[in-house]
């Protein structure tokens, strides 16, 4: 059997440097007043919403590991699945940042946004498959229209980025709302 902590503290270092890479794509204006702020708020704003979403899967992640007791190979891979797409949160965010949330960059933010959301429901499941169907994990999962409804908002957000992408951009707003709002599931499920 495997212990988990290592899996949790090497998330938490690449979480941390993902939202330092992100904050570092904000390049300071060459002005002193606020017009030279103008500019970076596309920028600003991808960023406030990326970090959401990375302080959003790191809580997630967090409460996910306080209803898990042993991780095995499979569990890594999928952790390192979702590493990998969470990864490219400071690349899509700067691409839709720098260009003012246009067409291509709107629907490759919620591409990313999709895969990491898939990456976590194949994480998930990769659990329950270890601690079993009657485990406090497979309890508190259940059906998961938390972790389902999700996509379908991501793929209407990908087609509708080719058509207005503002309707996208708050479609993906939508979802992080819904996720700031706290799942209980898990913490319901410690409490038993």
């Amino acid at each position: 059997m495997m212990k988990k902590n290592r899996l949790e503290a090497f998330s938490d270092g690449v979480i941390a440097i993902i939202i330092t890479i992100m904050v570092l794509e904000m390049k300071i204006p060459h002005g002193d007043d606020w017009a030279a702020l103008k500019p970076l708020i596309p920028v600003f704003l991808s960023y406030v919403l990326s970090f959401i979403y990375v302080g959003l899967y790191w809580n997630n992640h967090h409460h996910l590991w306080q209803i898990v007791d042993r991780v095995n190979g499979s569990v890594l891979w999928a952790n390192l699945h979702l590493l990998f797409w969470l990864s490219l949160f400071p690349f899509a965010t700067g691409w839709l940042g720098e260009n003012h949330f246009a067409m291509w960059p709107t629907a490759l933010y919620g591409f990313v946004l999709f895969m990491a959301a898939i990456a976590w429901f194949i994480l998930a499941r990769t659990l329950i498959r270890l601690h079993g169907k009657d485990s406090p994990i497979a309890e508190a999962y259940g059906r998961d229209w938390k972790g389902k409804l999700p996509l379908l908002i991501y793929t209407s957000g990908i087609i509708l980025a080719f058509w207005n992408t503002w309707v996208s951009q708050a479609l993906y707003t939508l979802v992080a709302a819904l996720w700031i709002i706290p799942d209980r599931r898990i913490e319901r499920e410690l409490n038993h």
